[in-house]
């Protein structure tokens, strides 16, 4: 009889134990996929400046008025950063969520054919968490790319 006695007192204790060991798993699990995610969103940051760093050395200095398109180059070269295209369409999803043109800069310094350089940036981007065990957002550091100049938006005249 004591032996029932023993078990009666037990009810509900494998609950409790899943309940707490459910909830350690989902918050591990959790914690995982959002550190996944903060991954993938680093690399994505990363490669979107390295493509408009690419694409803005093939475009002409804002400052030459000379060079066909120069006033829209740095426009262009945002949106290649943000949208992935130098001419989204309308509605188009940045391919990060939440960043923006604002988020971008770019510079041109002594721009040329061979010559000066093109600095491609990503600042003030916050990564947010989806699970707020972990905080609301998180501020990522800067990217930046800066390449050389290759033929600075110039088509070589007809030999």
């Amino acid at each position: 009889m004591s032996a029932k006695r023993d078990r009666k007192g037990e009810r509900g204790a494998a609950l409790v134990e899943f309940a707490v060991g459910s909830a350690i798993f989902m918050t591990v699990t959790f914690g995982v996929l959002q550190f996944g995610v903060l991954l993938w969103t680093h690399n994505a940051l990363t490669d979107a400046v390295r493509r408009g760093a690419r694409y803005a050395i093939n475009q002409c200095d804002p400052a030459d008025a000379t060079c066909p398109n120069s006033s829209t180059s740095v426009d262009r070269t945002k949106n290649v950063v943000v949208y992935g295209t130098p001419n989204p369409p309308a509605g188009a999803q940045p391919v990060v969520k939440g960043l923006t043109t604002s988020n971008v800069q770019v510079s041109y310094s002594g721009f040329g054919v061979n010559a000066g350089r093109v600095t491609v940036s990503v600042v003030n981007y916050n990564f947010s968490f989806a699970v707020a065990l972990f905080g609301t957002t998180l501020g990522m550091p800067s990217y930046q790319t800066t390449l050389t100049g290759e033929n600075a938006g110039y088509v070589p005249p007809n030999i």
